[in-house]
């Protein structure tokens, strides 16, 4: 059968949170309240020139860790326009005033992080992953209770007054007081978001990936199943429509039980929200809230739409991948510019939306294309590419003091230590961590037994493979002795520590003395430092003398 349904057009999109936009509260016709990840709560006030847009009235900043559940306190004597409460990361739940948008309350108590929060006449409700509900009155604890066995996700207030509590213990819990009158089985997974359902019930979100609707005696009515992941809120309009947000970056529309409109965004979609006239709020992981309408006089101009349009591909272009490669990490075709090395040799580069593969061919001289790449059923990236190369592994580096990840990469056949040096060379890194280097090599590639090269020359030195701690070159090549290295994806350097007087040499190009004992590994790296530093000298600049005493070892 047919639904009758008017699609969801975008409205407007309200920029301004510096990180993830979390949570939404509506606060009646006054203007919308959103958290985020940035540990600040903004209010956004409608455009009254255009009834379409919104615009940011105030930043309220008080949490020092991200920000989750908000609710709205109606306008009193104590709040003129409204009140804003927040639950944070950092434990507190706070109570702000929109006409000065100063906290005026902290509520302190919970261990850990607040999760939901709900309006209980003039009492405060908040509930939290240390699995206790809490109530607080006129700015102080009244009550407290273990609610739930696991961590508490979701709390609303039905309007009959009763609580309802979803958890990670997978159950729903209906509260008359501090009495459980009723638990809700069904769900396989954490429960995460809570709404009331006009006239029928209760409606929950999962991270097993579907919604459902139950009645307030327990009975399931509907179980709403699309999401492809986890759906992390829901929310109902008068109108019968339901609207759900979920990780799999889609806000979808039901109606009568049926998906009748998914809504993509280029990131997870944290939270959605009816306003009263229909229109459905999102937060996304980009930071952007947006606002989705029915009313073809109230959706975007051409340029927003195109904004984001451009948004939605840049976004999918991140997450796509070709023969198990990210799209967006392809070299585009400049890279087949550069000559190749060896006969055979691939290159995988973007072009438009695809990955395409060349082949190097030697006698010609050129790339030869060989074709579009494509992802297979058991693709896993077993051929990492790097500046559209590509190698058996690509290590990540973590070098530490604030520098971003380095990338390492080698093939089984390339010998760790000329792989150790000439890395360390082009990154501008000491030479002493050549061994460390070496060594997360042969873990993580499988080649713990490997034997030296004893034909290896040193193309930076002209010497033979130096390997820190071998018996000299009379005694014959042996096996290096490995320290251990905790196998993993990323190799840590700590370039502030343990570092040598000739180590510390390297990248400064100031006068220096210093008296220390030589070995031969000292004297390789002081021999880079010469060549690399006497590679721009020119007579203007002087002479520097750099004395060296003592026996090589």
């Amino acid at each position: 059968m047919e639904i009758d349904f008017a699609e969801y057009q975008l409205s407007s999109q309200l920029r301004g949170h510096e990180d993830d936009a979390r949570g939404i509260c509506v606060c009646d016709n006054t203007g919308i309240a959103t958290s985020s990840r940035d540990r600040t709560i903004r209010f956004w006030t409608l455009d009254e020139s255009n009834k379409r847009d919104y615009t940011l009235s105030k930043i309220l900043l008080g949490h020092t860790s991200f920000v989750g559940p908000l609710a709205w306190v109606q306008p009193n004597d104590e709040f003129p326009e409204g009140g804003i409460v927040s639950g944070g990361m950092d434990t507190l739940v706070l109570v702000w005033n929109l006409v000065t948008g100063e906290k005026i309350q902290t509520l302190k108590g919970h261990k850990l992080q607040v999760t939901g929060i709900a309006l209980d006449g003039s009492d405060i409700v908040s509930t939290s992953v240390d699995c206790t509900l809490r109530r607080w009155r006129k700015g102080q604890q009244v009550e407290e209770w273990e609610a739930h066995k696991a961590a508490i996700q979701a709390i609303i207030r039905l309007p009959s007054g009763e609580l309802v509590t979803g958890s990670s213990d997978m159950t729903l819990k209906l509260w008359k007081g501090k009495s459980c009158i009723q638990t809700f089985l069904g769900h396989t997974d954490t429960i995460r978001g809570l709404a009331v359902m006009p006239g029928l019930g209760i409606l929950s979100a999962s991270h097993d990936g579907s919604i459902r609707l139950w009645t307030l005696s327990g009975e399931l009515l509907m179980e709403m199943v699309g999401h492809t992941s986890i759906v992390y809120s829901v929310d109902a309009h008068s109108s019968g429509l339901i609207v759900s947000s979920s990780e799999d970056c889609f806000a979808k529309i039901w109606k009568d039980g049926v998906c009748v409109q998914s809504i993509e965004h280029p990131g997870c979609v944290w939270d959605a929200k009816f306003l009263e006239n229909g229109d459905i709020v999102t937060a996304c992981s980009d930071g952007i809230v947006r606002i989705w309408t029915t009313c073809h006089d109230k959706v975007a101009d051409a340029v927003e739409l195109d904004s984001f349009a451009s948004q939605l591909s840049q976004y999918k272009c991140s997450r796509k991948r070709v023969g198990g490669l990210k799209l967006e990490d392809l070299p585009g075709l400049e890279a087949l510019q550069i000559a190749g090395t060896s006969e055979g040799q691939t290159k995988v580069v973007r072009e438009g939306d695809n990955g395409v593969a060349y082949s190097w061919n030697m006698s010609e001289q050129k790339w030869d294309k060989i074709g579009e790449v494509v992802d297979g059923p058991d693709d896993n990236m077993k051929h990492p590419v790097l500046d559209g190369v590509q190698y058996d592994y690509v290590f990540d580096v973590d070098i530490g003091d604030g520098q971003p990840i380095r990338k390492l990469p080698c093939n089984r056949s390339d010998n760790p230590y000329d792989v150790a040096d000439k890395w360390l060379i082009k990154e501008n890194l000491p030479l002493s961590f050549r061994e460390q280097i070496v060594e997360f090599i042969l873990q993580n590639t499988g080649q713990k037994n490997f034997t030296p090269d004893p034909s290896f020359r040193d193309p930076y030195t002209g010497s033979s493979a130096y390997i820190p701690g071998a018996p000299s070159k009379s005694s014959g090549v042996s096996k290096p002795t490995y320290k251990h290295i905790p196998k993993g994806p990323l190799c840590r350097l700590d370039v502030t520590s343990g570092v040598s007087p000739f180590q510390r040499l390297l990248g400064e190009r100031h006068s220096f003395s210093f008296s220390a004992e030589c070995n031969r590994h000292d004297f390789s790296v002081l021999c880079v430092l010469v060549r690399r530093n006497s590679s721009d000298w020119s007579a203007s600049s002087g002479f520097d003398v750099i004395p060296v005493t003592g026996e090589l070892t």
